[in-house]
């Protein structure tokens, strides 16, 4: 992966990188948002969202992201074939209602919920979930947002200290990887 950042570092012109930078670095934790989630995940949360109750298509998917806070957000295109081969297994039925198709568990779709013991995939306890995980993005652009005001506001020694930190956070960063 190619650095974000000028090879000389942000200096009074050079603000416009530096926002550069955060925006792409923002679009790359956002770009990995919504597909964290595996084949069956997509199964399992509308699952467990249609036991609550009935609901549309848009519903599940806003359900989904609202849960996940925020981490996941499916899109439309793994939501709705999901619906449909759950109709196709008998799991769950469509009925129409004010134009839209409303989504409800089927009695067989309640016992392969209670028989298979599945949980939401939200309520997981895995190292991709849960607020460890759903932090990292917010502390990346947390930090990017930081560096771009030293670099618009600070003086010249002070976006240099700002950059040493920088260096110095992503060489720990990798350190952390190394690790495992």
């Amino acid at each position: 992966m190619r650095s974000s950042y000028p090879a000389g570092g942000f200096r009074g012109s050079n603000v416009d990188s530096m926002w550069q930078a955060v925006e792409e670095l923002r679009s790359r934790f956002e770009k990995r948002s919504g597909s964290r989630a595996g084949r069956g995940e997509v199964r399992s949360a509308v699952l467990a969202l249609l036991a609550e109750r009935p609901m549309h298509g848009y519903q599940i998917i806003r359900e989904i992201e609202e849960r996940s806070g925020g981490t996941w957000k499916p899109s439309a295109g793994s939501v709705y074939p999901t619906l449909q081969l759950l109709a196709d297994e008998g799991l769950i039925r469509a009925e129409e209602s004010n134009g839209r198709k409303i989504y409800s568990l089927t009695e067989a779709g309640r016992e392969e919920m209670a028989g298979a013991g599945m949980s939401a995939p939200w309520e997981s306890a895995g190292p991709a979930s849960g607020s460890g995980f759903a932090a990292l993005p917010k502390a990346g652009v947390e930090l990017a947002q930081a560096a771009a005001q030293v670099g618009r506001t600070g003086t010249p020694e002070q976006v240099q200290e700002a950059v040493a930190v920088l260096d110095d956070a992503r060489r720990r960063l990798y350190a952390i990887l190394a690790k495992g």
